[in-house]
């Protein structure tokens, strides 16, 4: 399936600010708002859903190219923090060996936060990246000259540069599957429901109910981005 950031009729007219629907009109972006919720405590670090995102939307093979990652926490005795995230966790993680005692480790998974004012649309400087209406921020491929000012001013690394075709991806929530009322695939996928996915102006979408049922962080609040990830159970050590 051809991934978002290749211009098809679906995201010119999303980009249209006079057409208020999407294909054949049945999608109203006005009427969205979508955002991801996400738990930490049932994330098994198991990769699936980096690699169903690389499968899904055509991403590089090669390390270092993800639309989402996985990266595992460990808090050792004494305030020690180690950060890894091999492959970008889509393979998972290896057992590590240690000779110091550790306090707690767990996983977070990562992706474009589709924030509500984002830093990458206000540095592009052809308007290839954009926000719709329902609040995903989305790469035109028509427009993108590859300049990396976006990959730049994203605070949470969560842009780069397709070797091939030197247009930037990133994460959109797999923008050609929810307006066709289909979840995210690394939603999907998800083995322990550990990412859901939903309206936030929809009272009974699951993403609602996971927002009222849990105290609800973002990353990094002090750069006012408002992001639309949501964690569930976020240490203090994830940056």
């Amino acid at each position: 399936m051809s991934c978002l950031s290749v211009s098809f009729p679906s995201l010119l007219a999303a980009k249209d600010n006079k057409n208020n629907s999407i294909l054949d009109g049945s999608y109203d972006p006005q009427s969205h708002s979508w955002g991801m919720g996400i738990m930490i405590d049932k994330c098994i670090g198991c990769g699936r859903c980096a690699n169903a995102c690389k499968m899904e939307n055509n991403v590089p093979q090669l390390p270092f190219y993800f639309r989402t990652w996985v990266e595992r926490y460990i808090i050792y005795e004494g305030g020690e923090v180690v950060v890894d995230s091999p492959n970008g966790g889509v393979d998972g993680f290896k057992r590590r060996i240690h000779d110091k005692k550790i306090l707690r480790s767990f996983f977070v998974p990562k992706l474009c936060n589709q924030c509500d004012k984002p830093p990458c649309v206000q540095v592009c400087p052809t308007g290839a990246t954009f926000r719709t209406k329902d609040g995903v921020t989305l790469v035109d491929s028509k427009y993108c000259i590859g300049c990396e000012y976006c990959i730049q001013a994203c605070p949470y690394g969560a842009r780069f540069l397709d070797p091939q075709t030197r247009v930037t991806e990133k994460c959109t929530f797999c923008y050609h599957r929810i307006i066709k009322n289909m979840p995210p695939a690394c939603v999907e996928v998800c083995p322990t429901q550990a990412r859901v996915f939903g309206d936030r102006k929809a009272h009974a979408s699951p993403l609602v109910r996971f927002m009222r049922m849990n105290k609800i962080l973002v990353l990094k609040p002090y750069l006012n981005t408002e992001p639309a990830v949501f964690y569930a159970g976020l240490d203090m050590e994830v940056r």
